[in-house]
């Protein structure tokens, strides 16, 4: 099959790859770091994220394979695993949204680049997903900075009342 990315686009989503699976890792940590203090709803919420960011992995997984390209996972850094407050890992949640948000943009310049509209079209969807990831956790970080510390379990109620999952809006 004729390869319908460059070298160049085949690594970069590579790289990327490695983004989104290191933020599944982060993710399951933040989710663990909830259940640990029994915060279910919290914890559940981020156990969604991590899958969420997994599947996200497997889309440039696939695009890669689809284009003709060869999938290398690159090494993945270790999660940080300790949060001293509920707030601290949402707002490491929402840094890493808004770094990854960066990264599709790098993409996106590096297939105009290229001219690979192919790949263009498929970040389409990355694109518009980040804005959605870095609304949501905006929107739950002020939450829980509006409960503060000692009244996680109105988060705790608000996620549970509202049904929030992965990827959908948290209404304030």
């Amino acid at each position: 099959m004729a390869q319908l990315a460059s070298q160049k686009i085949v690594d970069a989503f590579n790289r990327q790859i490695g983004n989104e699976l290191g933020a599944s890792n982060q993710y399951v940590a933040i989710a663990s770091h909830f259940s640990e203090e029994n915060l279910d709803e919290l914890s559940q919420f981020f156990f969604r994220q991590a899958e969420e960011e997994r599947e996200h992995a497997m889309k440039f997984v696939h695009f890669i394979l689809d284009v003709g390209g060869h999938v290398e996972i690159p090494q993945i850094a270790e999660p940080k695993n300790k949060f001293e407050t509920a707030a601290e890992a949402v707002q490491a949640s929402l840094d890493w949204e808004q770094e990854v948000t960066q990264q599709i943009y790098g993409l996106v310049e590096l297939c105009q680049e290229e001219r690979n509209h192919i790949a263009l079209r498929f970040l389409d969807w990355f694109v518009t997903e980040q804005l959605e990831e870095v609304s949501l956790m905006d929107s739950l970080l002020g939450i829980v900075k509006r409960a503060g510390e000692d009244n996680l379990l109105y988060v705790e109620d608000y996620l549970s009342r509202h049904g929030v999952e992965g990827g959908a809006s948290v209404e304030e």
